[in-house]
């Protein structure tokens, strides 16, 4: 039995650590969180250099509910989600007109599960998902263009799984593993 070599730390961006910082200060306005905790996150956030770094200052931060969905609509433009924003448990995408990026890759995902719901009109959809990840597109709907999605052949057991539905009309919707 031959051993995988580890995969090397992320390195952490200013905008991870600024989504971070943010993350923090949230909880400690809805008051879930003490003037003293957020004062010891905040300094392993700021001194953080990967992303491992930032995962115990973020992770014992209060859960959404789980039957909470979350909503992101444009009628048109771009909606982008990148960087080390959390992942909710069931996240509705809505866009008649844009662009949608969503980048799970560097996202903290606190959910074996996560179910994404696509209202799509025109345009294209670009979803980067973690290396590991396990993709289910079966109750997805495409009206003029098939989903361009390559599984991996090898997935790391422990990964989240991406459930993709909802309904494309003239767009595409591009699928990628993250190489990280």
């Amino acid at each position: 039995m031959t051993l995988q070599p580890e995969d090397p730390p992320l390195p952490l961006s200013e905008e991870d650590r600024d989504t971070a910082v943010q993350r923090l200060q949230e909880a400690y306005v809805e008051g879930h969180i003490s003037h003293e905790e957020m004062d010891e996150r905040l300094h392993r956030v700021l001194t953080a250099t990967t992303q491992g770094d930032l995962a115990p200052a973020l992770a014992s931060l209060p859960q959404g509910t789980a039957d909470t969905t979350s909503t992101v609509a444009a009628l048109s433009g771009r909606i982008r989600r990148r960087g080390a924003w959390r992942v909710p448990r069931r996240l509705k995408v809505e866009s008649a007109f844009g662009k949608v990026h969503l980048d799970l890759s560097r996202a903290v995902i606190e959910h074996p599960v996560v179910d994404i719901e696509l209202q799509l009109g025109t345009g294209r959809a670009k979803i980067t998902v973690p290396r590991d990840a396990v993709v289910d597109t079966e109750d997805l709907q495409t009206v003029w263009k098939d989903r361009l999605y390559k599984p991996r052949q090898r997935t790391r057991p422990g990964g989240p799984t991406i459930r993709i539905a909802g309904t494309m009309g003239f767009g595409r919707l591009k699928i990628r593993h993250a190489w990280r």
